[in-house]
């Protein structure tokens, strides 16, 4: 069984490499972790993880990466209901992007809300002017999500 879905969408790798990291983080604390990129929505549906964790990459003018595309317009067209699926969200953008900052993790995370799906931890935004190290970024707050999940 997949503890932890881990959705990522990535543009010049910065989220896949990301999620690779936050994978093995999650597998050393004793969670089974299965990725998801270029698939749909029914592939993750299926793997019937009861957490998902979206890392997302904006590109263009807030839009969601289009290796993640498929999944994120079938939670919009389909709103399947996902109440007893927790999530969090994480999202990679550059501030001085300012309407679209962090805009395809934003999307997401409305739409996992509209799903009815519980949020675990809050959203993590990490701004690309102000660091390189996501790995390191994100470190704490993976703790949190880890706590979460195990209460």
């Amino acid at each position: 069984m997949t503890d932890i879905a881990i959705l990522y969408g990535s543009v010049y790798g910065g989220a896949e490499e990301l999620a690779e990291t936050s994978a093995s983080r999650l597998e050393d604390a004793g969670f089974a972790v299965k990725l998801f990129s270029d698939c749909e929505l029914d592939d993750v549906l299926a793997a019937n993880a009861p957490n998902w964790l979206i890392i997302s990459s904006t590109t263009g003018s807030g839009d969601i990466p289009q290796n993640i595309e498929n999944v994120y317009t079938g939670l919009r067209d389909t709103v399947p209901n996902l109440s007893k699926t927790g999530y969090a969200v994480i999202c990679m953008g550059d501030s001085s992007y300012r309407e679209t900052f962090c805009e395809a993790g934003k999307q997401f995370d409305e739409a996992m809300y509209e799903t009815m799906a519980k949020r675990l931890v809050n959203r993590l935004e990490i701004d690309a002017c102000e660091t390189m190290d996501t790995a390191a970024a994100s470190a704490a707050w993976i703790g949190q999500l880890v706590d979460k999940i195990k209460q």
